[in-house]
């Protein structure tokens, strides 16, 4: 297995120069935490969403919706991968 670069690129945000990072070295409980909180966020802006009846139900504001949703679950995701393989490099050390 190969081991993690110090500093990854988040993959949500496409730039030559990357400005978010995740530290693949944090302690998996404070990536675990970062990823729950912004999955979280999704669900509860959802939610939130699907039980108003007086929300503009736009085209352009679901597309910023989508947008917002997205960002947040790509980054979760990503922080999701990063404790996944330091799980599986503990578990094979």
């Amino acid at each position: 297995m190969t081991t993690l670069n110090r500093y990854m690129p988040i993959t949500g945000h496409d730039c030559n120069i990357p400005s978010l990072l995740i530290d693949t070295q944090a302690p998996i409980d404070v990536l675990h935490d970062a990823a729950a909180y912004r999955i979280r966020a999704v669900t509860q802006l959802l939610e939130n969403f699907a039980i108003c009846d007086d929300a503009p139900k736009g085209a352009v504001v679901l597309q910023e919706l989508s947008l917002v949703c997205s960002i947040l679950l790509r980054d979760g995701c990503d922080l999701i991968d990063v404790t996944t393989r330091r799980m599986q490099e503990q578990v094979l050390q």
